[in-house]
């Protein structure tokens, strides 16, 4: 992978990033460039940090009183924990699709609505509901029940919901914690191919388990695993073919190959 093509086609940066939960260090030095509008995957067994570092890539931690960072992150050349920066318009910027469907108990509608109003949205509603759930490939499915509750739908659906409701805020770049972890094999498939869908206009990415996933959906892979002093570190980072076809590093592909996790 080339290092060296400059930081236009880097979305986000962290840098020596250490993150800590009161005394425990959960992760160390993660130094990590997430390529726009590319599906960027993290993997690696559980408790190695993953879904601790996606958070903090929109300052999710912040709400944990106990978590702390050192080091920087830095979005659009900005460090997003610099003391002037706002973590209300860092979330804006970079929206969050969380593990288990979460859609509020209002309608379809104004799941979308709601976000985008808090937010300052000032056009046209219906246009912005209509092209959201349409971006979600929601929209044939619900728009002849928009004033239904949103709870009625099914777990693959409220998950494409969640995601219309991230999009219509209009953020640049997307972070999915698991996102299809609590779904069947169908609905999994319809959320990897919407976010093919989405890739080539927002920056994507996503923690998962699911190593076939990462594979199929995915245009870089982290490899995180744990030190042996209980810290999350990442192993190796590059293009996902080159991570599971070449791995550098036997860690990883022992990982891979299910000699390990």
């Amino acid at each position: 992978m080339d290092e060296n093509n400059g930081n236009q086609d880097i979305a986000i940066e962290s840098r020596d990033l250490n993150i800590y939960y009161g005394s425990f260090r959960a992760v160390k030095n993660i130094n990590l460039k997430i390529r726009k509008n590319k599906i960027t995957a993290i993997i690696g067994p559980s408790g190695c940090g993953k879904s601790t570092v996606l958070r903090s890539f929109n300052r999710m931690n912040d709400f944990i009183p106990a978590c702390r960072i050192e080091g920087e992150i830095l979005f659009q050349d900005q460090n997003i924990y610099a003391p002037e920066v706002d973590p209300v318009q860092v979330r804006r910027r970079i929206g969050m699709v969380f593990q288990r469907p979460n859609p509020f108990p209002k309608s379809i509608y104004d799941n979308i609505a709601w976000g985008a109003r808090a937010n300052g949205f000032q056009g046209n509603m219906d246009e912005l509901v209509e092209s959201t759930l349409r971006a979600a490939a929601l929209w044939d499915e619900v728009k002849d029940i928009l004033k239904q509750n949103a709870l009625s739908l099914s777990g693959g659906q409220q998950q494409r919901l969640c995601l219309a409701r991230a999009l219509a805020i209009q953020p640049e770049v997307i972070l999915m914690d698991e996102p299809a972890s609590a779904l069947d094999p169908i609905a999994t498939l319809k959320i990897e191919d919407l976010m093919r869908e989405l890739a080539p206009h927002y920056t994507i990415l996503i923690v998962t388990h699911n190593m076939q996933q990462a594979a199929r959906a995915s245009d870089y892979t982290a490899f995180f695993t744990m030190d042996d002093d209980r810290a999350g570190m990442m192993v190796e980072y590059g293009p996902t073919e080159e991570i599971f076809t070449r791995p550098r590093d036997r860690r990883t592909e022992d990982y891979i190959t299910g000699r390990f996790g």
